[in-house]
């Protein structure tokens, strides 16, 4: 009975071990014909635009801070703050009877002045023929001559002094001096405002055209220095349509703190969508790569031996092959060497694949 048993257990443990052979048999045969599921894309030839891409902020051409040059009482505003006005239009008025007065005043003592002088000129005149014969003496001739000299200063000083009182006066009345958008209003009428005040009435922006400041890694600068009047596109960061400018400033240093160097571009913006103050994304182009191999660059990956991509070869295999990447533009990766147009790329699914993994390309992808 004892062997009987021996020989049942042995048999029982040999199917066991049968059993367990023939499963991992099968288990390594589906894991060897188990495809990745994986996204791909196309490498296209096509013409590309190299730019520099950066973060921008728009700036005015022109900022005015109205400010009154007179002193008195603000008797009418003829704008609404936040609209546009021409240059030469009137924006305020300043109550103008106290400098209309002074100028009246200036103006009377010009007639007085006059008045004496023409009478200083005449005892002058007439004292000139008497010294000739002897008549009055030439300490008296003199005399009456300075007298006529310091008549004639004053009348000149009065003259100065209707100047100044007309300039005044005109300063109660200010004008635009731009094209431009006003601000908010800082002073309502009936208030008392003061000659160069700190607090400026409005201030005006001119907004068409308009400046978009920027700064620009130094290693990049010699190729924007290759291409003056670069041309520069502006996108608000929230979205929306794209102004088209071009590169009109470069600044005299780079800045050592930042390693960048300052540049401004100028863009008509006739549509206004820059608006003074908004940060924008900045596109300038400074060349044109022709004929440039183009993946999308989430096929780029990167090892410990530099970027590569996975290549898929005979419509289900792939090939792990390096690549040089030349620069990337709008999510796509210009490819100088390592993948030819028309080869077929793995965007997604990466991770999972080795030299040796098959693939299969999802659907709708």
């Amino acid at each position: 009975m004892k062997a009987h048993r021996h020989v049942f257990v042995s048999l029982s443990a040999f199917c066991l071990l049968l059993s367990a052979l023939f499963g991992c048999s099968e288990k390594k045969a589906v894991q060897k014909d188990e495809r990745v599921p994986v996204s791909v894309a196309q490498a296209v030839q096509k013409d590309v635009p190299v730019q520099i891409r950066v973060i921008g902020n728009v700036q005015p051409i022109s900022t005015v801070a109205v400010r009154a040059q007179v002193t008195g009482q603000l008797m009418r505003v003829s704008f609404r703050e936040g609209e546009d006005v021409r240059r030469g239009q009137l924006l305020f008025e300043i109550d103008p009877r106290p400098y209309q007065a002074a100028m009246a005043q200036a103006e009377a003592n010009l007639a007085r002045d006059e008045a004496q002088l023409k009478n200083a000129q005449s005892e002058a005149a007439r004292y000139a023929e008497l010294v000739k014969k002897d008549y009055v003496t030439r300490e008296e001739y003199e005399k009456y001559t300075s007298g006529a000299e310091a008549a004639k200063a004053v009348v000149a000083a009065d003259r100065a002094q209707i100047e100044n009182a007309r300039l005044q006066l005109s300063y109660c009345r200010i004008d635009s001096p731009i094209d431009g958008r006003t601000g908010s209003l800082q002073v309502h009428a009936g208030n008392l405002v003061k000659a160069n005040d700190t607090t400026p009435l409005v201030v005006i922006n001119q907004i068409t055209p308009v400046y978009v400041q920027f700064a620009v890694p130094e290693r990049d600068f010699a190729r924007v220095r290759a291409v003056p009047n670069a041309p520069v596109v502006a996108t608000a960061q929230a979205g929306g349509p794209s102004e088209t400018g071009k590169l009109t400033f470069l600044d005299n240093a780079v800045d050592p703190q930042t390693g960048t160097i300052t540049m401004k571009a100028t863009f008509a913006n006739q549509t206004r969508a820059l608006w003074p103050g908004e940060f924008v994304n900045v596109a300038m182009t400074i060349a044109n790569r022709q004929a440039a191999v183009v993946i999308p660059a989430q096929a780029v990956q990167v090892s410990q031996r530099g970027q590569y991509v996975y290549v898929v070869t005979n419509g289900d295999g792939v090939e792990m092959r390096p690549v040089v990447v030349g620069t990337e533009v709008d999510q796509q990766a210009i490819i100088d060497k390592g993948v030819a147009a028309g080869e077929t790329v793995v965007t997604d699914g990466q991770i999972r694949l080795t030299p040796k993994s098959k693939v299969e390309v999802k659907k709708g992808v």
